[in-house]
């Protein structure tokens, strides 16, 4: 039997000794981070056990992964960065680990991956020993005359707090050469693939999988779906162990709180476009124009913790970070 961990553990050696240019460490202290920059982009460890991977590129858009979470699990789903896991779904290969994108830009498919978010350059990466942070500019290209339709600079910051681990994503979507039309759907923006055992659909097949979607209102699995929320949790068994995926939507987000597009089947995403499908109710078209120069603003927080969402103080540790400026 293939073990689970080999596409991750292969990834790790491969990248460790193509470059392995360590920016920092921090001595005699637990929870030290470290980064390396790697063909692919950045690796993150964390008292030298990986924590994460920024990926410039996979597909046609920067993602996050491999994603490992406080009890050394893989807290995404490895597909389609790499097969062989078993008992995986395949479904929606253009789900991919972390990223942010959105569908129908100026009529371009960035969600389902027929235009592509191209990476243009690290403006830094740094790291304290406590922290390591990722700056990046990207280019959405048009489809067609692949010319630049918008840019953003995203911001990617690792750590953690007590014994759970953090990734904020800072991001400023600039309309960079024209006017720029954000189209109303449910297909975007900021968004998670949780592993399969977690995904509440896998206790139809087998009791011993599922997990649970609850957000900041206790609304739970189906009902939490196109509802606004300050935040929303989604844990499950990974492995044989409980572990779980919260996003928090920070105050100075573009619409905070947001809307949720978080799936039974797995998907976890933040939307705050997709407003005739969520809330048909408010006849509000979510569609947003920018002229020329014009930006948004998104705030994410992702908490990666053990055990379910009772585990652990989520209303405060939500709190804390809403309460960080932006």
């Amino acid at each position: 039997m293939k073990s689970r961990f080999m596409p991750i553990a292969v990834f790790a050696g491969f990248v460790a000794l193509i470059i392995g240019v360590c920016h920092c460490t921090a001595e005699d202290a637990k929870n030290r981070v470290s980064m390396t920059e790697t063909p692919y982009g950045y690796e993150i460890a964390l008292d030298g056990k990986l924590f994460a991977g920024y990926r410039k590129d996979f597909n046609g858009t920067p993602i996050i992964w491999p994603v490992i979470g406080p009890n050394e699990k893989p807290m995404t789903r490895a597909y389609p960065m790499t097969e062989g896991v078993a008992g995986e779904t395949k479904d929606h290969p253009h789900h991919r680990s972390i990223w942010f994108t959105h569908d129908d830009i100026n009529e371009n498919k960035f969600w389902g991956g027929r235009s592509a978010i191209e990476h243009r350059e690290f403006l830094k990466s740094e790291c304290d020993g406590k922290t390591a942070t990722i700056v990046t500019k990207n280019h959405w290209l048009d489809n067609t005359t692949k010319n630049t339709i918008c840019s953003d600079i995203r911001t990617v910051t690792f750590g953690v707090i007590a014994e759970s681990r953090y990734i904020d994503f800072d991001i400023v979507l600039t309309a960079e050469q024209g006017e720029v039309t954000i189209s109303d759907t449910k297909e975007g923006t900021f968004a998670v693939r949780i592993p399969t055992s977690m995904d509440v659909d896998s206790k139809k097949n087998d009791p011993a999988l599922g997990g649970t979607i609850i957000n900041a209102e206790g609304l739970k699995d189906d009902k939490a779906w196109g509802k606004r929320s300050d935040w929303v949790d989604y844990s499950g068994p990974v492995e044989g162990e409980t572990a779980g995926i919260a996003i928090f939507n920070h105050p100075a987000s573009f619409r905070y709180p947001t809307w949720w597009h978080v799936r039974t089947y797995g998907l976890f995403a933040a939307n705050p476009f997709g407003i005739k499908d969520f809330d048909p109710d408010l006849k509000t078209d979510g569609t947003v124009v920018l002229k020329k120069g014009e930006s948004l603003q998104f705030y994410y927080r992702v908490i990666l913790h053990t055990g379910d969402a009772n585990s652990l103080n989520l209303a405060q540790l939500y709190k804390d970070y809403a309460e960080l400026k932006k």
